[in-house]
């Protein structure tokens, strides 16, 4: 039997009806005129949730990793400098293709559980008094560890230093579900991914490149094809595409920022914020804590909890989805069985993270953790029953 149950896995997300309805439509050939009608509703839409009005977006037929190579092979050169921080899985991930790509990286390493030190950003950036770093790299949310940065404090850095350095973000489980300010911010290359924040099966890579980062395409000799911009750009000026792109997720992807506008992109935030605070309210009563170092470094996307020391956290995990049939995130690299994750990003409940909440307190009460059930539930409870 399929199961009913909500997932709680930083991403993928649950998909409401509605996208799976816009994601499930009859073939359509996309180089028909019907197709502009949903292309460019859906673009437009994300340039609303990327609050930019200056950047274009583009669609890939990809995920967020497809997003990053996008950033590097059209902006940079074998042999560029680029500067990044490593404070956790993906953002190891990001550096390792930039390595791989022959690009040169300054990578300063953070503790899995802290967020970017912008401070030092900025010493580095200020003595590269030749401009020999041609991007800056940032991980707005990084999934491993449930820790968001402040991606503003990175450009103030990058202001500070005055250097004409590229910023690109890695906002792939942060966009659509947190404030992202791509023109504020001053971020020239932002990526992000459909099934997360969009609430979209995985499939598009979706790329806001800033008029700089445009520009820097001329002289960019990394090699690209499939990711190249200016193929895209070409196909969107005759409504169309430089290869067969994925019709049904366009269209989920237009229907999918048409809710979210209409429910109010602060609400959005506000609604996320809200259910992410109830599952700390939990985790607190568990008399555990999170990865994340310091409130001000607390995901709304995703909580990171630790588990008592000698306990597998992945264990968790597998048990909870044998048993109840419902999927937690495990950890990943550094952290691997010292914590399990939860996902409380897209679309998502009050309702439904209690569910998710009292599903965790059975599984750690099972596996012999001293877990009062009930009272992670509990503290949610009275979070969500006394606050609007």
């Amino acid at each position: 039997m399929h199961s009913q149950n909500p997932i709680f896995i930083p991403g993928p997300t649950n998909m409401p009806e509605a996208m799976r309805r816009a994601v499930d439509m009859p073939t359509m050939d996309h180089r028909s005129a019907g197709f502009a009608d949903i292309l460019h509703p859906a673009i437009d839409g994300v340039k609303q949730v990327l609050k930019t009005t200056l950047a274009e977006v583009f669609l890939f037929p990809s995920t967020g990793s497809g997003g990053w190579e996008t950033a590097l092979s059209n902006t940079l050169s074998k042999g560029d400098t680029v500067l990044a921080c490593q404070n956790g899985m993906f953002s190891q991930k990001w550096i390792d293709m930039c390595q791989r790509h022959g690009l040169e990286v300054i990578v300063v390493e953070a503790e899995w559980g802290a967020g970017i030190p912008a401070d030092r950003f900025e010493e580095i950036l200020t003595k590269d008094t030749n401009h020999k770093i041609k991007a800056v790299l940032a991980t707005h949310n990084e999934t491993a560890t449930g820790v968001v940065s402040d991606i503003a404090a990175v450009r103030a850095a990058i202001n500070a230093a005055a250097h004409p350095a590229l910023f690109f973000v890695d906002g792939v489980s942060s966009i659509g579900s947190m404030d992202f300010r791509m023109d504020e911010w001053g971020v020239d290359v932002a990526v992000t991914g459909s099934q997360k924040g969009f609430m979209l099966p995985a499939g598009l890579a979706i790329v806001g490149f800033s008029p700089k980062a445009l520009a820097a395409i001329e002289t960019a000799t990394l090699p690209r094809w499939y990711f190249d911009v200016r193929d895209m750009q070409a196909g969107y000026k005759i409504n169309g595409y430089p290869y067969t792109p994925q019709v049904g997720m366009i269209n989920g992807l237009k229907q999918a920022t048409r809710l979210m506008l209409a429910e109010g992109l602060e609400n959005v935030f506000a609604r996320h914020e809200r259910i992410a605070t109830g599952v700390r309210k939990a985790v607190v009563a568990w008399d555990m804590a999170l990865c994340a170092q310091s409130p001000d470094l607390y995901s709304n996307s995703v909580s990171a909890i630790m588990t008592p020391k000698g306990f597998d956290a992945n264990a968790l995990v597998a048990h909870a989805s044998s048993k109840y049939d419902v999927s937690f995130g495990g950890g990943l690299g550094a952290v691997a069985g010292k914590l399990f994750r939860i996902g409380h990003l897209g679309s998502l409940t009050d309702v439904m993270a209690l569910s998710g909440l009292a599903t965790a307190e059975m599984s750690m009460k099972d596996l012999g953790l001293d877990i009062a059930l009930g009272a992670g539930v509990a503290a949610a409870q009275e979070y969500y029953r006394t606050t609007a």
